[in-house]
């Protein structure tokens, strides 16, 4: 068992014990932060909600065509939207990753709000809110929860007096609201989302380091439950002389929380690791699988590229708002390119219902509600020109790699499977004309990997509630046993450490 003066045994428990000891709130912390991860994240605004509560679209101000308007700021645009700022309508441009707004009706660039101008699109954004607002701060850098952001700053902040704290986020590249947050909502996310992934905002902000500390802390996570897992089975299977004056004989050799600990760590350790690992996955580290955003590439193939918005008139622009308008009042109108045409899409925050319309075909009556299975089948074979599909069926339900359980993804989708190298499929949107998801033989791998082994997403449990939440609230308290039972006998080592060094720096002699 020992080779010389080397002892395994003595490295797996040190190991695992200083590990324990320096990790040891952190992971009490996940485990208590994870339960409330379950039912509430971080403060969002959902795109259904934003609809709604967007001021209705008015273009009998609009002057300029999105042509026109591209051509303004030299833009390559890979998304074109429009709707209003303020009693303005307006186009709104996405490219190199960055927003750009410019006005429908005089072709000028919004190059910025004012606090007033802010103050008052807020206002407008929930106008049955009586409470007064005021202008709180205008942000240039993220706070706590606007990280994720980036292409909407800077941001104005703006405060309501009502007993919700609410706080609302405005973009000066936009001028639209792009999030709400209330007091209510901001205690839940720092007690779940932000604790759990240390997403503490002068720490996040430094991207790499928070990577690199989250990525290396998880390691060093894996590697001290392996350890307790090999010590732990180690100690039961371990022969030992019995005490034959004892009624009944112990499977720990520890006492006290130790023995708890022990023991929960029999019956949790190993839920405990795959939960560590398959958090580590969901860092990507050392990039070892692709993502599921399809290619610029597919996308393009489907689109059927570059984007087109020549021949856009105002008056084919007005002609669909009237037309949509005897359906449900559009809030919002998104251009759309599907197999080398341009069609206008609008949807009802309400209810969600969309129309789609071709260009000049609005007048006529031609709006419809998804793109012909034929077509969207057609853009399937040519979304990846070099490989052939294998596979395309028609899916109403979700499967195992496209799924939802709030259930906001769109169905029906096209998922089309192709005989390439890597194995890809894609899901295509019919009411969209657009690739939605893209799998590969690795990211079907790290589905299970890390959403099945962390968040137990396993379509047998998933879906049947609340045996979902019993089994992961039960899982976790595991996890929280184990890890408070460390608690006191970490801080006992580590003081009696302390003052021992203190005593053989005060009395070296006696050293």
């Amino acid at each position: 068992m020992t080779v010389g003066t080397f002892d395994w045994r003595l490295l797996l428990v040190s190991t695992h014990r200083w590990l324990g000891i320096v990790g040891g709130v952190l992971f009490l912390t996940w485990f208590v932060s994870g339960i409330v991860l379950m039912y509430a994240g971080m403060p969002s605004l959902s795109e259904s909600e934003r609809l709604r509560r967007l001021r209705p679209l008015d273009l009998a101000r609009i002057a300029v065509t999105p042509k026109e308007a591209v051509d303004a700021v030299g833009a390559s645009p890979r998304q074109v939207v429009i709707s209003m700022v303020g009693e303005r309508p307006a186009y709104r441009f996405s490219h190199l990753d960055r927003w750009t707004t410019v006005y429908a009706d005089t072709g000028q660039r919004l190059l910025g709000l004012n606090r007033d101008q802010a103050v008052e699109i807020a206002r407008d954004f929930d106008s049955s809110r009586v409470a007064a607002a005021h202008y709180d701060q205008h942000l240039s850098r993220a706070d706590q929860w606007t990280i994720g952001a980036i292409s909407y700053r800077p941001l104005h902040r703006i405060v309501f007096d009502d007993p919700q704290d609410t706080h609302i986020y405005v973009s000066d590249r936009t001028g639209q609201v792009i999030l709400e947050t209330t007091a209510r909502s901001r205690r839940w996310a720092y007690a779940g989302a932000v604790m759990h992934w240390l997403y503490f905002t002068p720490f996040r902000e430094h991207a790499t380091l928070w990577l690199q500390t989250m990525i290396w802390g998880s390691i060093l996570g894996c590697v001290m439950t392996l350890t307790g897992l090999v010590w732990g089975v180690w100690c039961v299977l371990l022969p030992r002389r019995h005490d034959f004056d004892r009624e009944e004989r112990s499977w720990s050799p520890y006492s006290g929380l130790m023995r708890w600990h022990h023991y929960a760590g029999l019956v949790f350790g190993c839920v405990t690791f795959t939960w560590i690992l398959s958090g580590c996955l969901s860092l990507e580290p050392f990039s070892w699988h692709p993502g599921t955003t399809p290619t610029a590439e597919q996308q393009a193939a489907v689109a059927g590229a570059p984007y087109r918005l020549q021949g856009i008139a105002v008056d084919d622009l007005q002609s669909v708002v009237a037309a949509i308008s005897q359906s449900f009042t559009p809030h919002e109108l998104e251009l759309v390119q599907f197999r080398g045409r341009m069609f206008v899409r609008a949807q009802d925050g309400a209810t969600g219902r969309q129309r789609l319309a071709s260009i000049g075909a609005a007048a006529a009556g031609g709006l419809f509600s998804r793109f012909p299975d034929d077509e969207v089948m057609g853009a399937a074979r040519r979304a990846i020109p070099s490989a052939s599909v294998a596979d395309a069926r028609w899916i109403d339900e979700y499967d195992a790699y496209y799924y939802d359980r709030s259930g906001t993804r769109p169905l029906p989708v096209l998922r089309a499977k192709y005989d390439d190298a890597e194995e890809t499929w894609l899901y295509i949107d019919p009411s969209r004309g657009a690739i939605v998801r893209k799998e590969e033989r690795l990211t079907r791998l790290n589905r299970w990997l890390y959403h099945g082994l962390h968040s137990l997403d396993f379509p047998f449990l998933y879906y049947r509630r609340p045996l979902w939440d019993i089994v992961v609230i039960g899982l976790s308290l595991g996890g929280v046993a184990l890890s408070v039972t460390t608690l006191l006998p970490a801080w006992r080592r580590v003081r009696r450490h302390a003052r021992r060094m203190v005593n053989s720096l005060l009395n070296p002699s006696s050293s």
